[in-house]
Parts: structure tokens; sequence; C-alpha cells
């Protein structure tokens, strides 16, 4: 009997839910920042065995938007609530419940699947913390299991895929074994690109970027894939910024980025990358469609 369904992994931002898609899928396919808002667009991790597929859904941190940008994010995340059979509801243990996390609470009350308290970064507190903290959730809401991990250093991620398997019921294999997510190449490889930028810059850049892969072909010369892709930023600041003394800065993203990227396509890489301005982007929706952040998404 082959079993399956879909997870939403939902949460405040930063809390570790690409951490954790990670670490299931046994590669990155998610961007990590210690940056706040890293992931903006819903994004699909395929775990398939010889018995079973659990498509992971890795959604945006939820909170309070102040942007087209914040908007689109927030509601692409509560909008898997619609679309899964099991929501994993993950918060940090080293934070006591907030108002963001009761205003998440408030939603999945209403959801019509069962939700699992995951605790995350478990290897940062003492266990009584950790007690305390479950109990506090406990008297939230029903969870139908409340799992503690460590996304981190892999605690007890076996035991909840378990438990999301034991909570599967009989269905089919959606996606080819080998599939690992529903995204082309070129939203991975800019996905790649930006969170150079978020771990290499600081202050007001990293939420004022986007980048667009323009093209991307194997040069017949050389065999390598020759990626170009353009950095918009909102304001000539950000730009010299991430240009860097001397195109330094630059030069250090692409870098890091293309070890990244051909480690994902098992193939040398050359990457070309550009920096443009596009002023106020994250409030424009022509914009932020061209840029991949389509309202079709939810």
């Amino acid at each position: 009997m082959f079993k399956s369904g879909f997870v939403a992994i939902l949460g405040r931002p930063n809390v570790g839910k690409s951490t954790f898609l990670n670490r299931v899928m046994g590669q990155k396919i998610a961007i990590m920042s210690n940056k706040a808002q890293t992931t903006r667009n819903k994004i699909m991790g395929i775990y398939t065995t010889e018995t079973e597929q659990i498509v992971f859904i890795d959604t945006p941190g939820i909170h309070k938007p102040k942007t087209a940008l914040g908007d689109f994010m927030v509601e692409s995340a509560y909008s898997t609530l619609r679309e899964v059979d099991t929501v994993l509801f993950m918060v940090p243990a080293d934070e006591k419940r907030g108002k963001g996390d009761d205003m998440i609470i408030e939603r999945l009350k209403e959801a019509k699947v069962p939700v699992i308290l995951v605790i995350n970064k478990i290897d940062k507190v003492h266990p009584d913390q950790l007690l305390e903290q479950i109990d506090d959730f406990r008297d939230q809401m029903d969870f139908k299991e409340i799992i503690p991990i460590s996304a981190l250093q892999g605690n007890n991620v076996d035991r909840l895929l378990t438990i999301l398997t034991e909570n599967l019921e009989e269905g089919f294999q959606y996606f080819p074994e080998d599939q690992i997510t529903d995204h082309p190449e070129r939203f991975l490889v800019s996905e790649m690109i930006r969170e150079k930028i978020l771990t290499l810059t600081e202050q007001e850049v990293p939420h004022s970027v986007a980048v667009v892969v323009d093209s991307m072909k194997r040069d017949p010369e050389t065999d390598k894939i020759h990626i170009q892709a353009t950095i918009m930023v909102e304001r000539n600041s950000q730009k010299g910024i991430i240009i860097g003394k001397h195109g330094a800065m630059l030069k250090k993203i692409g870098t890091l980025a293309r070890r990244d990227i051909e480690i994902m396509l098992g193939d040398k890489v050359y990457l070309e990358t550009w920096v443009k301005v596009k002023k106020n982007w994250r409030d424009k929706k022509l914009d932020l469609a061209d840029f991949g952040y389509n309202e079709k998404e939810y």
C-alpha cells in the first residue's frame, strides 16, 4: 500500500522552517539566513520512499505586512491551509509565545486538518524550559501532536517523519521519485544568489532585493552552463552596497552562489550578475509579478 499527502510548514519568520525542509530532503532546496522573511514564495519539497510520498510546502514567515510584497507573503502562507492534509506549526524553543504565534493559532483553529506543533531549536534550551513551553502551547489549542526537534542537528526529525507517515492515507505518487521540488531550476538559481546577498549584506538591503535569472543556457565552446542574472534593488545606495568597493562585494556574492549552483546542477557554471535600481518595487504589483511574486499563487 502506497501512502501520500501534503504537509504545510507554518510559523513566524526565522523559526527554522527552511532548515527543517532541507534536513528532511538531505540537500538545499530552500534558502536559509539568520534574517527574518528569507522565504518569499511557497517552496515544495518532495520526500519519496518506496512506500510513501510526503509533499512538504515551506511557506513564508507570517508577519504583520508593511508592503504589497509582505501582503503576498502572508496570504501565500495562509493559502496552504486549503491545500494540505496536515499542518506543521513551527515555533522556536528559545522564544516565548508571542502575539504573532497567537495570531497564527487563531487561524489554525479554523483549519479543517490536523495541526502538529513542532518546537524547533531544542538544542538551545534547558529541558525544564522546554516543558514549560509545551504546557503553555497545549493550553492554547488542541494540537494533534507536540514534537520537539532540532532541525539544525537532526534531533527527533525522524520521529516527526514517522508520525506524519502514520497519519498519511493511501494515495497516489504525485511526483516522480527523483523529483525533489516543484520549482524550476531558474527559481532555485535566483534564490541561491539572493541567499548570498542576505548573508553578506546588512541593514536595509536584504528585504529590498529581488533576483531575476535572465538567461540560462549551455555554452557549446566551454561546455559550462552560462547564467545571466539581474539583482534588483530599490535605491542607488543599496546598489552601491551590493557592488562594493571596486566590485568586490558583487564578486564575492557571485563566487559563493556559483559554488551552490554547481552542486545543485552537477555541472560547471559561469555566472554573470548585474545590479539595477527599480524604485519601490515591493509596492508595485506589476513589478512583483515580473520578479516572480505572482498573486495567482494564492
